[in-house]
């Protein structure tokens, strides 16, 4: 019987623009079984993500962070099509309960799927990074637009006028993004450094198979390559 291969995980470092790839021994299987739960607070395995087609999933800080509101009203930029036509799925993952889902498509004006891991089991199992690193030398992320001082005003007031007041999130947690499937295959991992630390939307899409380059300055316009 052939050598089992252990999946290749590419980490890309936005600071200089360089996609490398490392061998290391990495299985979705560690964390396949953990549940994730929708906006009705309905759990399921988080394997039903990725087990019959490739996925893009992202992992936000939480959801009052300023840069990931941003970079999620971005995500809802990317037309139905675009997904379809590489049989793509893209997920949101956050870490709030599952009553601030919610708000937080209607702020965001993001339609596609979104669920919660409120207790981090798949961010710490994932080896998610927690506390920011190297904020000093952080690249400015091209789906960020508001300023840390404005960006860090805007999510505490949105915590304090919130129905349900709290933090929605560890504070401290760092996301990443993923494309897996089908089954455990893994193609692509990235974990966040600091909350400029976004992998770049088109550089995720294009990695997952989309054909298709977005303009984010304003309307999605599309750019064939």
């Amino acid at each position: 019987m052939a050598e089992a291969i252990s999946p290749i995980i590419r980490q890309v470092t936005i600071g200089n623009k360089d996609i490398g790839s490392v061998s290391i021994d990495y299985h979705l299987e560690d964390v396949e079984d953990c549940l994730i739960y929708n906006r009705h607070g309905v759990s399921f395995p988080f394997k039903k993500l990725y087990r019959d087609r490739k996925s893009v999933i992202i992992f936000v800080r939480n959801f009052l962070c300023y840069s990931c509101k941003e970079y999620v009203e971005d995500l809802s930029k990317i037309p139905k099509e675009a997904l379809e036509d590489a049989a793509i799925r893209l997920v949101v993952i956050g870490q709030a309960a599952h009553h601030h889902i919610e708000p937080f498509c209607l702020l965001t004006g993001y339609p596609y799927e979104i669920y919660v891991d409120p207790e981090r089991i798949i961010y710490q199992k994932l080896g998610m990074k927690r506390e920011e690193k190297c904020t000093d030398s952080a690249q400015p992320s091209p789906h960020v637009k508001s300023g840390v001082f404005m960006g860090q005003v805007k999510s505490v007031w949105r915590a304090m006028t919130s129905p349900a007041f709290d933090f929605q999130g560890d504070l401290h947690q760092q996301g990443g993004a993923i494309i897996a499937g089908p089954g455990s295959q893994v193609h692509f991992s990235h974990s966040d450094m600091n909350r400029l630390d976004h992998m770049p939307i088109n550089w995720l899409l294009q990695l997952a198979g989309v054909q298709q380059t977005l303009d984010f300055s304003d309307k999605p316009t599309i750019i064939h390559v």
